[in-house]
């Protein structure tokens, strides 16, 4: 399930300040960005199971941001929480990155890939929730892939 028609609009509002002469934006959505370490999920679960003496349980999940990929760049935008997007956080030329490590995850509920730039060490995880999973064979498709 794609965003919905005013989130889209939104997204494409925000975005059209940013676009070069000529760039055409190929596809919105919305997916979490970055990981989330075993331990840190740990410790808040812990803290959070001490403090409300076990009747609350807290999960801590990836950045949630908006995606825009054009025909030039990928552009990543404040999720505020699946409302309004927000500022841009990070722009990345499309001729600098691919995809690799794509696969369904969490019972086949979520689409998972990670991001590798030109240059770059380390890569981002990006995961396209259950809402947009299918967004994401369609992003992967879009960008050359890692081996």
């Amino acid at each position: 399930m794609a965003l919905n028609a005013r989130r889209a609009r939104q997204l494409r509002e925000a975005a059209a300040p940013l676009l070069l002469q000529g760039e055409e934006i190929q596809m919105t959505t919305l997916a979490g960005v970055g990981s989330v370490s075993v331990r840190r999920q740990a410790l808040t679960a812990a803290v959070v199971g001490v403090l409300s003496a076990g009747t609350v349980m807290a999960t801590v999940t990836p950045r949630p941001m908006y995606l825009v990929l054009t025909d030039q760049r990928v552009l990543f935008f404040d999720g505020n929480r699946g409302g309004k997007p927000g500022k841009l956080l990070l722009n990345l030329p499309r001729p600098y990155i691919s995809a690799g490590g794509s696969r369904k995850a969490f019972l086949g509920l979520q689409y998972v890939t990670h991001l590798s730039m030109a240059g770059q060490e380390k890569g981002l995880k990006v995961t396209f929730p259950v809402q947009h999973r299918g967004d994401g064979p369609r992003f992967v498709s879009a960008l050359p892939v890692t081996r």
